[in-house]
Parts: C-alpha cells; sequence; structure tokens
C-alpha cells in the first residue's frame, strides 16, 4: 500500500453535517435547471439520447478501467477514477453545451435522467467496477462500504433536494430565475472551502502525488471527451449531438464524489484528490473545448460538407 492510499481526510459529525447540507444545496442549485419535461425529448428522440446514456454510463467506466490497468495508479486513486466516472453529468456541462452551439435540449435530458436516477446508478455502478481494480479489493474491506447507506444518503441529500428545486422551478418559474445564478456560486464557493481546508491538512503527502493526480485526471477526462465524440460520431449522429454528448460524457458530477468519499471512504487521499481535481479541471477543458467548437459553428461545417 503506497502512502496516498493510507492517507485519511477526516471530518467531525459537525463538519460533515455542514459539508452534507452543502451537497443538498448543490443538488437544489442543479435542479434549478432542470424540468420533468425533459424525459419527453429522451422519448421523442431515443437514438441520440440512449447513446449519450450508453456513453456516459457504460463506455465511460469500461475505458476508466483499461486506462486503470494500463497506467497501475495506487489503488485509492484507481478508485477516486472509477468513482467520478460512476457520477452523473452537473449542469456545468449543459452550460458548456449552450456555449458550444450544441445541443443543449438532449444534452439537459441526459443530465435529467443521469442525476435523478444517480441514487442506484452511481453505487451500482461503482460496486461493479471497483472489483477489478488491481489491488482495490484489500482497500474496499478497509472501508467497508455500506451499500445501503449510501443508498440513503442519496435519497436524504439528493433526491429530496432534486425534488424541491424542480418543484420550484415548475411552479414558480420567475422566482427560480431569480434564485438560479446567486445559488449555484454561493454553493460553489461554500463546497470549494471545505475542500480547501481538508486538503491543507495533509499538505504534505499530497504534494508528494500532485503530479500523478493532474496527469491522470487530464488523460481521464480526455478520454472521456474523446470517447463521447466517438461513440456518437461512429453513430451517425449530426454534429451538434455529437458535441453535446461528448461533453456529457466528459463533464461529470464530482462534488457528488467528494461527498461520498467524505461520507463512506473515511477521507481516502487518493481519493480525494482525484475527484477535487477533476471538478477543477473540467470546468478548464470545457470551456476550451466549447470555445473551440463555438468558433466553429456545427451549421457552417454540416453545410460545408
Amino acid at each position: 500500500m503506497e502512502a496516498i492510499d493510507s492517507v485519511k481526510i477526516n471530518f467531525n459529525p459537525e463538519q460533515l453535517f455542514w459539508l452534507n447540507l452543502c451537497l443538498g444545496f448543490l443538488m437544489f442549485g442543479v435542479a434549478l435547471d432542470l424540468k420533468v419535461g425533459n424525459f419527453r425529448y429522451v422519448l421523442k428522440n431515443p437514438r441520440a439520447s440512449l447513446l449519450g446514456l450508453a456513453s456516459q454510463l457504460l463506455l465511460l467506466p469500461l475505458l476508466t478501467l483499461v486506462l486503470i490497468w494500463i497506467w497501475q495508479p495506487p489503488p485509492s486513486v484507481a478508485l477516486g477514477m472509477i468513482l467520478v466516472a460512476a457520477c452523473p453529468g452537473g449542469n456545468v456541462s449543459n452550460y458548456a453545451v449552450h456555449l458550444a452551439g450544441a445541443n443543449s435540449a438532449l444534452s439537459i435530458s441526459l443530465t435529467t435522467v443521469t442525476t435523478l436516477f444517480a441514487a442506484v446508478i452511481t453505487p451500482v455502478s461503482f460496486e461493479l467496477f471497483s472489483q477489478w481494480i488491481p489491488g482495490g479489493r484489500g482497500l474496499r474491506e478497509v472501508i467497508s462500504l455500506e451499500f445501503g447507506s449510501m443508498l440513503r444518503i442519496f435519497f436524504t441529500l439528493i433526491l429530496l433536494p432534486l425534488a424541491l428545486g424542480m418543484s420550484l422551478n415548475r411552479w414558480l418559474p420567475k422566482l427560480t430565475k431569480q434564485l438560479r445564478r446567486p445559488v449555484r456560486w454561493l454553493s460553489m464557493a461554500i463546497f470549494i472551502g471545505f475542500v480547501i481546508a481538508a486538503l491543507f491538512a495533509n499538505g504534505e503527502v499530497i504534494s508528494e502525488y500532485l503530479g500523478l493526480v493532474f496527469t491522470l485526471v487530464l488523460v481521464h477526462n480526455a478520454l472521456a471527451l474523446t470517447t463521447g465524440y466517438t461513440a456518437a460520431n461512429l453513430a451517425g449522429l449530426s454534429l451538434r449531438d455529437t458535441r453535446a454528448v461528448a461533453i456529457e460524457t466528459g463533464i461529470q458530477n464530482s462534488g457528488l464524489g467528494l461527498i461520498l468519499i467524505f461520507n463512506f471512504f473515511d477521507g481516502l487521499g487518493g481519493m480525494a484528490m482525484i475527484a477535487a481535481w477533476w471538478g477543477v479541471w473540467h470546468l478548464i477543458s470545457a470551456f476550451t473545448v466549447a470555445m473551440w467548437w463555438r468558433s466553429r459553428p456545427a451549421e457552417a461545417l454540416s453545410a460545408g460538407a
């Protein structure tokens, strides 16, 4: 076991309560952009929607395992990679798709589906794929993941805030519009403050592995974006749909991953570093890709073809 596998970023019960409350606030902010009506788009456009879901929920975890087998990172880092791959998309992806001029309706629909069903999909996916991590079995036994407890926290800290936010969006749209931006920024500021404080307490060991984590997240995120784009392109989707699927596959709700790490994995250092840096890096990559595609409009490229 490497040093990073034994690092624990712990919170006392009071801190963990506020951290969980922050997650609920984050998920409430995500829900302000979601509508039940988004499911209609999935039903009316099953081909693009199913391809997008398959890319995010199946291809990404499988290719994450391949990357882990090739790279052989410390087990705690590998577990973090699998957990991030198992998380749903976030509203950052919706903004990036809109900025890129891609199919926003498809993006929001995919985010809605993966987020609402994350209570089942994320723990099941993690449980399934993490069993294949080299050296991960012993570490999983040490952290004693309780599947039932993970489901309970999903229902109380994710589904309830989602239901509240979506109900507000449905019945009080004017208030929702006023709340959307301040809620998003405030929740992110609080959450980032928690993460910085937690990582600072273990700075020495974390700095030793920072280069590895930086490179792994960069490659992992690039693989996710490429996977989504390639799968959609091979399936013959339009360029706007292809770009939306790529961004949805590459942008994961790593904030949710961090909450799970602090609640159920004893703040395991390698997992926390991967999830925390993914949360920073995917903002950079999403903005960069979106601006590049914005300068090359899908309509113009399609007309030129």
